[in-house]
């Protein structure tokens, strides 16, 4: 805490991060008091420059985060909250509050496409359009799901020993396609997925 450096408004720069995907959410500022509570409770706590007061992410619209780590950079005078966001971080109900682009294109990173696809497949599920695949797995059933998952990783294992990279890849993005169908239709996140890899990880580094 004392490697802290606010400014002369006693605030600090902090960057609000999906800990999963690690996609931005917003930028805000915190003082002291702001980010000793997020640290004690394990909640975003910023400091509102236009109200001049502390405030609890989602208190009021239910979007809460829960901290996963503090982050200080080099100079101290800016951090990271890692967060687990229930909810959109944006007041306009977009997950992010960088969702529009200026220049260039933005390229979707591979936690974003998966993202992407899980909330696909989950309106999917929601919707039923006629004519859909992923309808059509859902209708035919949590044993013709685990079926087309079985046949998918045959088809991985097949295209591995042909060494063929390309049919790999199809076959791979085949595999995952139908394990997320798979995951939605049992109602296990991905993120429990990634949060099952990140303590393992976690726990070969403490050895």
């Amino acid at each position: 805490m004392t490697n802290v450096k606010y400014d002369e408004n006693g605030l600090v720069p902090v960057i609000l991060q999906d800990a999963t995907t690690k996609q931005v959410l917003t930028l805000a500022y915190a003082n002291e008091e702001a980010v000793t509570r997020t640290i004690d409770t394990k909640e975003t706590w910023l400091y509102s420059r236009s109200r001049q007061e502390l405030w609890n992410k989602g208190a009021t619209s239910g979007n809460t985060q829960r901290i996963q780590s503090v982050q200080i950079d080099c100079d101290g005078d800016s951090l990271i909250y890692e967060v687990i966001p229930n909810g959109p971080a944006c007041h306009t109900g977009e997950a992010s509050c960088f969702h529009e682009t200026l220049a260039g294109e933005r390229t979707a990173s591979a936690s974003d496409m998966i993202t992407e696809l899980s909330a696909l497949i989950k309106q999917r599920e929601t919707d039923m359009p006629e004519g859909a695949y992923t309808t059509y797995l859902f209708e035919e059933g949590v044993d013709k799901i685990c079926k087309k998952v079985g046949e998918e990783a045959a088809e991985v294992i097949i295209a591995a020993k042909n060494r063929d990279a390309r049919e790999l890849a199809t076959e791979s993005a085949d595999l995952l396609y139908h394990l997320l169908v798979l995951l939605q239709e049992q109602k296990v996140d991905f993120k429990e997925v990634t949060g099952v890899l990140e303590e393992r990880h976690a726990a070969k580094k403490d050895k």
